[in-house]
């Protein structure tokens, strides 16, 4: 006789905020720089551009993080911003301004090596 029409209502999912992978990956990324410019010392002094690449890429990574405070474990932003304070304060260090790293040593040369 009459059609009758359902009435479907489709649910938008309304997520407003940041994704919390990549607020997971920012925190990890930003530890993991910390880690290896604290266990790896440097062997060469970069140039002045990619000092002031890197330089503005630990900062942008640590203002970054706050944006994703919200999204990310408690326990994860805290190491995630320690790991960026210590990033600042490597380059305080002597050659760290350069190099962004805590230790810096020569590399020995590498025996067979044609030079």
């Amino acid at each position: 006789m009459g059609s009758t029409m359902k009435n479907h209502s489709t649910r938008a999912t309304a997520r407003t905020g940041p994704n919390p992978l990549l607020g997971l990956l920012l925190a990890l990324v930003l530890i993991y720089h910390f880690l290896w410019n604290l266990l790896v010392p440097a062997h060469e002094l970069p140039l002045r551009m990619e000092q002031v690449l890197t330089m503005t890429a630990d900062l942008g990574m640590f203002v970054g993080l706050f944006a994703f405070r919200r999204v990310i474990p408690t326990p994860l932003f805290w190491i995630a911003f320690i790991a960026g304070i210590g990033l600042g304060a490597f380059r305080l260090s002597k050659y760290g301004w350069w190099t962004g790293h805590l230790v810096f040593a020569l590399a020995s040369a590498v025996s067979g090596c044609v030079g």
